[in-house]
């Protein structure tokens, strides 16, 4: 198994302006493709845009889904990948023959789609059915799974990839500059990206502190360090909707270290080199083995129902 270098990209998408959006991914990629990258991943629905179909019907999202892998957002993205010599991973919604409504994320390659993952725990619109399967993949003798946002909050998903064998966990989120419950947390105001250029300072305070970069490392490294996987981080940065996003993708390694973060609030990427020594030196490669789950493993499958409630959203509800 060779050495693998991984692009993660950041861009400000465009609600339902799948042209643009894939015109960026084209960009981005030719680029990393210049710098001998074998990958490159963006953020949960990339190509579609994300926050913007919160308020959209069925008949609206059916529009903007499509159906994979026949979908031109997917022969687009291959014509990406071959052209480039790269392998590309995006989002978009999804749509079946019984129009059926997912949120997907695939892998892509010269020839054709590697890998599609549908999102366990989608929330952006009531119309969305929840993936109901992990997904395991290969790229260059890696195993590889996915994570959509949610779906990473949740440790069991996230220890179940490893379990399936994967060594790269691809975790494409739009996150981040959202009100909760949580101490800090809240919007960062549209303004403040309006003035990036003239007051680059307090944009960066907001981005790097509890309401952006400072929560997602109160977790993030615990499910590389934890799993002794590699964690590729892709958020968008710019306005989705009305939301302002901060970015900060990032490749983190086994022992939970950040090895490439995007720093630029221009559409971007970060790279790193990965190895495959790293997952097996990690410590969480010895407390995967140590595991015992005859102690737990009545209490981890026992019934449960599912609550999902999403704080942020929960909040503009409210203000409707």
């Amino acid at each position: 198994m060779k050495n693998l270098k991984i692009a993660t990209a950041q861009f400000e998408n465009r609600s339902g302006d799948k042209e643009y959006n894939l015109s960026v991914i084209e960009k981005l990629s030719e680029k990393a493709s210049h710098e001998d990258c074998d990958v490159i991943a963006f953020h949960e629905c990339s190509v579609t845009g994300y926050t913007f179909a919160r308020h959209l019907s069925k008949e609206q999202l059916l529009e903007a889904a499509e159906i994979i892998p026949e979908g031109n957002s997917i022969l687009k993205l291959t014509a990406i990948a071959k052209k480039n010599n790269i392998i590309v991973l995006a989002g978009l919604f999804e749509k079946d023959e019984n129009n059926n409504l997912f949120k997907a994320y695939v892998c892509v390659d010269k020839n054709g789609l590697v890998a599609k993952y549908r999102k366990l725990h989608p929330f952006i619109n009531p119309y969305l059915t929840p993936g109901d399967a992990y997904c395991i993949f290969e790229i260059g003798g890696w195993k590889c799974g996915i994570l959509i946002c949610y779906d990473n909050n949740i440790i069991e998903n996230v220890r179940a990839t490893a379990l399936l064998g994967a060594q790269i966990i691809f975790m494409p989120h739009v996150t981040m500059c959202t009100p909760s419950t949580r101490p800090g947390a809240g919007f960062v105001a549209p303004e403040l990206w309006k003035n990036r250029e003239t007051d680059p300072t307090s944009l960066r305070i907001e981005f790097d502190g509890m309401k952006g970069r400072d929560w997602l490392l109160k977790w993030l490294p615990a499910r590389a360090y934890d799993n002794a996987i590699y964690a590729v981080f892709s958020n968008p940065i710019g306005m989705d909707d009305d939301q302002l996003k901060n970015g900060c993708s990032m490749i983190l390694d086994p022992f939970g270290d950040i090895i490439t973060e995007c720093r630029s609030f221009d559409d971007s990427f970060a790279t790193a080199i990965l190895t495959p020594e790293k997952c097996l030196q990690a410590g969480g490669n010895r407390y995967i083995k140590a595991r015992r789950p005859d102690l737990y493993k009545d209490i981890i499958g026992q019934d449960h129902i599912a609550e999902q409630n999403v704080a942020w959203l929960s909040t503009e509800e409210k203000k409707s």
